[in-house]
């Protein structure tokens, strides 16, 4: 457990500061290419992304699986032979894809306002191919539980991007020519992290080896579905943002007023829900190639222990964001974007993050028992229950209809996602006692929160103000958390103290 933690945070640092790059890229590039050439880019990288999907979603998944589990029962050979077969796959299929968009251009040119967002998705082109090796020794890296390696080559992908974007864009240039060149930045890119990753899988003691045609059906059978899933994922979003202005606009809001409000929920609020996920989704690399050693182990013990301990620190950091978005949402919406009703939807969503993240937890455990097809069935339940809820609920809720359809969505995910886990590892969760202590304790935290924010607001300015209050509302749900027994906050102590003094000892006999 101490390992997986130190795993945890090792990729949540990492995470965190290729966040914050893209975000600074995100500010150049307003800045300097535009809102013209801006949107070109984005129009042409939004189908490209979709081809992306296609190709490399599901893939560093079961690699990565698949290669921890050969390393557990120490078969290189059949690595290596793995590693081959999937890299002849991604090449085909990324081969496949660049044809596709060669020979129906005219179909493109439709999807597409301007003839110039064909030209830059061209110029992108090349990253397909690129990123199917990157893909496949990504995952390899994946498999080994090397997530040094893992982290570093992200990193490098986004920070190379960054550098290779600034360089070749500039003020003086038309928007036109800025777009194109922040298609010819995303593959060059692409080109040097595949190299990079390359590189590292041969250092790290990596091998390819004769290519065996029985590996082709199981990978493709177990991608399958989870690129599936991520596709269809990939567009929930257009038709999110077709439905609810067109349910807003049908009870009496303008166009203007309905694009507005989608704009505030899902441009400026949604994005703070998902922060969580991030340590989250840490954790659930960590989890694919340890528990896939445990089920070529056959360990049932490991996996249990991973399975309760995982759901329990999901359930945690969820927890944890809750008092700060429930008592101080509306001074969040405000220092972050001058909007109140930012603020206010953060706090009608907070319940939200609970469901979010057991279905992120169990979703990656769920994958990592070899079990996405039934996850796929689980998602797609809960994405009808999202449409069904985003058609009806506009006429009650308002804008808050997506609110309550994202929560309806996890709701449902989660809970078929626990009674999966339950039926084929036969874990008894016991949830109801820690959830109804969860709300217990968020409650009073949350009510703290906000008295202790809206005293200070008055004499102190808003930044300082929201910095102690998040200090508030964690350190009142730690302290009471541990009262009611959801953590040991005294163990840990005891726990640092006594390596502190073994630490001072070996010192001083040093």
């Amino acid at each position: 457990m101490k390992s997986l933690f130190k795993t945890v945070a090792l990729i949540t640092v990492f995470s965190v500061l290729t966040r914050v790059l893209g975000f600074v890229f995100r500010i150049i590039l307003s800045r300097v290419v535009g809102a013209e050439g801006l949107g070109l880019y984005q129009v042409a990288s939004s189908v490209f992304m979709v081809l992306l999907t296609i190709l490399s979603s599901g893939l560093p998944l079961i690699i990565s699986r698949m290669s921890a589990s050969f390393l557990v029962k120490n078969e290189r050979q059949k690595e290596g032979s793995y590693i081959a077969v999937a890299l002849i796959y991604t090449l085909s299929l990324s081969l496949f894809l660049c044809l596709i968009v060669l020979l129906f251009k005219d179909l493109f040119n439709l999807v597409f306002t301007e003839d110039l967002c064909y030209e830059i998705l061209l110029i992108m082109l090349p990253s397909l191919i690129f990123s199917s090796v990157y893909s496949v020794f990504r995952g390899a890296l994946w498999g080994k539980g090397n997530y040094f390696a893992l982290c570093v080559s992200e990193f490098y992908e986004q920070l190379v991007r960054i550098v290779v974007g600034v360089l070749l864009i500039s003020q003086t240039f038309s928007a036109i020519e800025n777009a194109l060149n922040l298609g010819w930045s995303m593959t060059i890119a692409c080109f040097l992290s595949m190299l990079l990753v390359v590189l590292l899988y041969f250092y790290y003691g990596g091998s390819l080896k004769r290519p065996k045609k029985e590996y082709i059906k199981p990978l493709v059978k177990q991608s399958t579905p989870i690129t599936i899933m991520r596709v269809a994922g990939s567009f929930i979003q257009p038709l999110i943002a077709l439905i609810v202005p067109a349910r807003l606009m049908a009870i009496g809001y303008t166009s203007s007023q309905s694009l507005s409000l989608y704009g505030i929920a899902v441009g400026m609020t949604l994005p703070l829900i998902y922060i969580p996920s991030t340590i989250i989704g840490s954790l659930s690399t960590a989890l694919v190639p340890d528990i896939s050693k445990a089920v070529a182990q056959n360990d049932a013990s490991h996996i249990e222990k991973r399975i309760t301990s995982s759901i329990s620190f999901a359930l945690l950091v969820s927890d944890l964001f809750v008092p700060m978005f429930l008592g101080m949402g509306e001074q969040i919406g405000l220092f972050l974007y001058d909007n109140i009703l930012s603020g206010t939807l953060l706090q009608s969503a907070s319940w939200v993050l609970l469901p979010l993240g057991i279905t992120n937890i169990t979703s990656a455990l769920l994958n990592s028992l070899g079990l996405e097809n039934r996850s796929f069935i689980n998602f797609f339940f809960g994405a009808l229950g999202m449409f069904a809820s985003l058609w009806i609920l506009p006429s009650l809720l308002g804008i808050n209809s997506i609110i309550w359809a994202m929560g309806i969505n996890y709701l449902i995910t989660a809970t078929l996602n626990l009674v999966l886990l339950k039926k084929k590892t036969k874990v008894n969760f016991k949830l109801f006692m820690p959830l109804a202590k969860t709300l217990l304790i968020v409650l009073p935290c949350s009510a703290l929160t906000s008295f202790v924010v809206s005293i200070l607001s008055y004499f102190m300015p808003l930044f300082f103000t929201l910095v102690i209050g998040a200090i508030i509302a964690c350190a009142s749900y730690l302290s009471l958390a541990s009262v009611m027994g959801l953590i040991d906050i005294r163990a840990f102590i005891v726990k640092y103290k006594d390596r502190f003094s073994l630490k001072k000892k070996n010192l001083k006999k040093v």
